[in-house]
């Protein structure tokens, strides 16, 4: 079953989900149906969710609740209450009340890295490689590994990321531990094309596993600081710097039943199919897409070949552990390797790359049949030493988070 937050305004796995999760809008500052004109898609790129007044879709969701929620409580600060008895983790218990200007340059600019990492102890690495799987047959590879791939430098992404890069951008939300990123990307919806808000990232980026239920307040900000300026060189960005386009609130997650069951927060538990699904609006209410204001989305790739007829791989993330500082964008490039933490699960693939915590949940791009750019994968793991990362293969699970995220 794949996990579905309700509808609102790192680094880190499922079947349909057989009852309905609640999806609908609790915000109260966001743009409703009623508050603008622009609909360029026609009413059927609309959610249907949005046909429903905004007190009768509230009033629903609060009364679906395990426990009392009071927005403006919420709105207020209420959402720091991280007591198990309130910290909700099932389906259709993701909230997230838009929060106006919540998310200032401050905010942002301190936020922590939402690492994973696995020990040198939890990965048995081999002498020697086992033989390759056909391109064909992905499922020969389960329970490989391969020697642990050689240290590619992460390199910076060229500036500005608006005219670059612009589907890409950090996650932000808060957790108990405090307010951390992760990374990721604007991906294609085949229900609104040209006119996407889904933004794909790791799973241990919007829940916490095992141990844990939905982080809070989740933000993506896309081409986030488009020039790439360190802090060093620029300690104190302007709002309108760190966030080009603006900012976009997470109103519907999801992941998979396998994260949410087995994912820690260290080791590579949960790691065969750490991935995850937004959905978002603009806090500014414009009622504009993230893909129509950024003017970039990429497909996702739910049948990739086997490691063996992958080719070359683009890592791209905003790492922000020693020694980078969150503030810029940077790329490995590399052919993967094969890694198995579950034999029972899809091989992940691994890369040798030094970007660290931060950019977890950031785009693996590879070339498509047309040429162009897709996305294969995003970034979960790595080590302590941050000399590789790995990423789940996208397969049915997978498939079935992007399916439920579409349908809402």
């Amino acid at each position: 079953m794949a996990r579905i937050g309700g509808r609102s305004t790192g680094r880190r796995r499922g079947a349909i989900a057989t009852t309905a999760a609640t999806v609908l809008l609790l915000g109260l500052t966001a743009c409703g149906p009623d508050d603008t004109d622009d609909n360029a898609g026609g009413d059927e790129a609309k959610n249907p969710a949005e046909s429903i007044p905004r007190e009768d879709r509230l009033r629903e969701l609060l009364d679906s609740l395990p426990v009392e929620i009071d927005p403006e409580l919420w709105e207020q600060g209420e959402w720091a209450n991280w007591d198990s008895d309130t910290w909700m983790r099932e389906a259709g218990q993701y909230i997230s009340v838009i929060i106006e200007d919540f998310w200032d340059a401050d905010r942002m600019r301190e936020a922590l890295d939402r690492e994973r990492a696995v020990g040198p102890d939890e990965i048995d690495e081999p002498a020697t490689p086992e033989p390759e799987a056909p391109a064909d047959n992905p499922d020969a590879d389960r329970g490989i590994t391969d020697p642990q791939p050689a240290v590619v430098d992460a390199l910076p992404a060229a500036t500005p990321y608006s005219a670059n890069s612009p589907a890409i951008g950090k996650v932000f939300m808060d957790t108990p531990a405090g307010t951390m990123v992760c990374s990721g990307a604007v991906v294609t919806d085949p229900d609104n094309p040209g006119r996407s808000n889904l933004v794909a990232t790791a799973g241990h980026c919007v829940h916490a596993g095992r141990d844990g239920g939905w982080f809070r307040n989740i933000i993506f900000v896309p081409a986030y600081n488009d020039r790439g300026e360190s802090l060093a060189a620029n300690p104190d960005p302007e709002f309108e710097e760190l966030a080009p386009y603006g900012t976009f609130w997470a109103e519907l997650v999801a992941t998979t039943d396998y994260w949410v069951e087995q994912g820690t927060e260290e080791g590579g538990n949960g790691a065969h199919q750490d991935f995850a699904m937004m959905r978002l609006v603009a806090e500014d209410g414009s009622g504009r897409s993230l893909e129509e204001t950024v003017g970039a989305a990429y497909d996702i790739s739910f049948d990739a070949p086997a490691v063996s007829g992958i080719g070359g791989i683009d890592v791209i993330g905003y790492p922000a552990a020693d020694p980078y500082d969150g503030q810029g964008l940077f790329v490995c490039s590399d052919e993967p390797g094969r890694l198995s933490l579950d034999a029972a699960e899809p091989v992940m693939y691994r890369v040798g790359c030094t970007m660290t915590g931060g950019s977890s949940g950031g785009p693996w791009l590879t070339a498509g049949a047309n040429g162009a750019q897709e996305l294969v994968s995003v970034t979960s793991i790595g080590p302590f030493d941050s000399t590789w990362l790995a990423g789940p293969r996208l397969e049915t699970e997978a498939r079935e988070v992007f399916d439920e995220i579409r349908a809402g």
